[in-house]
């Protein structure tokens, strides 16, 4: 009966890491750039056990989510006519480059805008003399306008570089760099939007897609396919419960028979 059980409730916790899965694709189905994830399940254990006319059979014991892979595939563009709206046609992501941590990450998500930073002055700026006062004046800061998302992270061009804005001239054709990998297995999930490498994927080169401005790709999200996942698994982690339920009731029973 222990194993019965415990069978029974690796499903059940498994089938409710599933859920969370496929909750996490719904709450993206709106989101541009959103790459769903699938549920991956191996065995935990099993063993052959001899069948009708001596088959060797599987006996498991239970199964586990090995892992939530990503599912890389675009599923289409929608035309927003924003300026700092950029799709990638093809293969490849953005590089976003974070000024608080130095973090560079990677996106499908082209939703950009125009933000202000302050670039401090170069380490080696001598300060200026007041010509009234005669007083020394220390070098400021200086703004700069960038291409950013919503978050203050920097998009980087295909040089590695801030992409830099002309106020004056919005519409300015933008360098907005295609970074790839070689190999995508295994990216990490930094948040719905924003994936991060790991030594896995190889090294990061130029991509070949194509940036399409004006333009944003949406979500690869099927919600009806998703919404039959989840009463899959509501169903799977109700049968697991029962399972559990059934084995505790017949070792109680067993418990209860007289000596």
């Amino acid at each position: 009966m222990n194993m019965s059980f415990y069978t029974g409730a690796v499903g059940a916790y498994m089938q409710n890491q599933r859920m969370n899965v496929q909750a996490n694709n719904i709450a993206n189905v709106n989101n541009y750039g959103f790459k769903a994830e699938r549920a991956t399940f191996h065995h935990l254990m099993y063993s052959n056990v001899l069948g009708i006319d001596e088959e060797q059979l599987p006996k498991g014991s239970g199964t586990k989510m090995a892992k939530a892979s990503t599912d890389f595939s675009c599923s289409g563009y929608t035309e927003t006519g924003r300026r700092f709206d950029f799709a990638i046609e093809g293969d490849g992501f953005f590089a976003l480059y974070n000024p608080a941590d130095g973090e560079i990450s990677f996106t499908r998500d082209g939703a950009f805008m125009m933000a202000q930073f302050l670039v401090p002055p170069p380490e080696d700026a001598e300060p200026e003399i007041d010509p009234v006062t005669g007083e020394e004046i220390e070098p400021q800061p200086t703004e700069e306008w960038r291409l950013s998302d919503n978050e203050g992270r920097c998009v980087l061009d295909s040089m590695g570089n801030f992409i830099v804005i002309d106020r004056d001239d919005r519409d300015a054709e933008l360098d907005v760099g295609v970074y790839d990998y070689m190999i995508y297995d295994g990216m990490l999930h930094a948040d719905s939007g924003r994936f991060l490498p790991i030594d896995k994927n190889g090294d990061l080169y130029l991509g070949t897609g194509k940036v399409r401005r004006g333009y944003l790709e949406v979500s690869n999200v099927d919600l009806a396919q998703e919404l039959v996942k989840v009463i899959e698994s509501q169903r799977a982690y109700s049968y697991a419960l029962k399972m559990v339920q059934t084995s505790d009731e017949i070792e109680q029973t067993i418990n209860g028979l007289p000596n």
